[in-house]
């Protein structure tokens, strides 16, 4: 393909919302929960399975979280459980490095 019609395809796509930035760059929010038709969560997530994380490695995870989905509060806090929540062939997975929402 020649680059005019290359830069005119581009063009196209851009202004119709479709742009080629991988899923782990696009803009969201730390906690997150979104909703993907894969098998696995992107980089930056991880599955909304009920899992416990330790607060020293996700401080502000937790702040937004808290002990709301379990946990002791004081090493651990918990990832929301929605495997059963699912649509069939999709999952749940909660956004852990993302941009920390503002509080106004």
């Amino acid at each position: 393909m020649k680059p005019g019609k290359m830069l005119a395809v581009t063009a196209v796509a851009m202004s119709a919302g479709f742009t080629s930035v991988p899923a782990q760059a696009q803009d969201r929010y730390l906690a997150e929960v979104i909703l993907v038709g894969q098998n696995f969560c992107p980089r930056g997530t991880l599955p909304a399975d009920g899992q416990l994380l330790p607060i020293a490695k996700n401080a502000a995870l937790f702040s937004l979280l808290g002990t709301t989905y379990g946990g002791d509060g004081r090493t651990t806090f918990g990832l929301p459980d929605l495997r059963n929540d699912a649509p069939a062939g999709t999952r749940y997975c909660v956004v852990t490095a993302g941009l920390y929402p503002s509080r106004s």
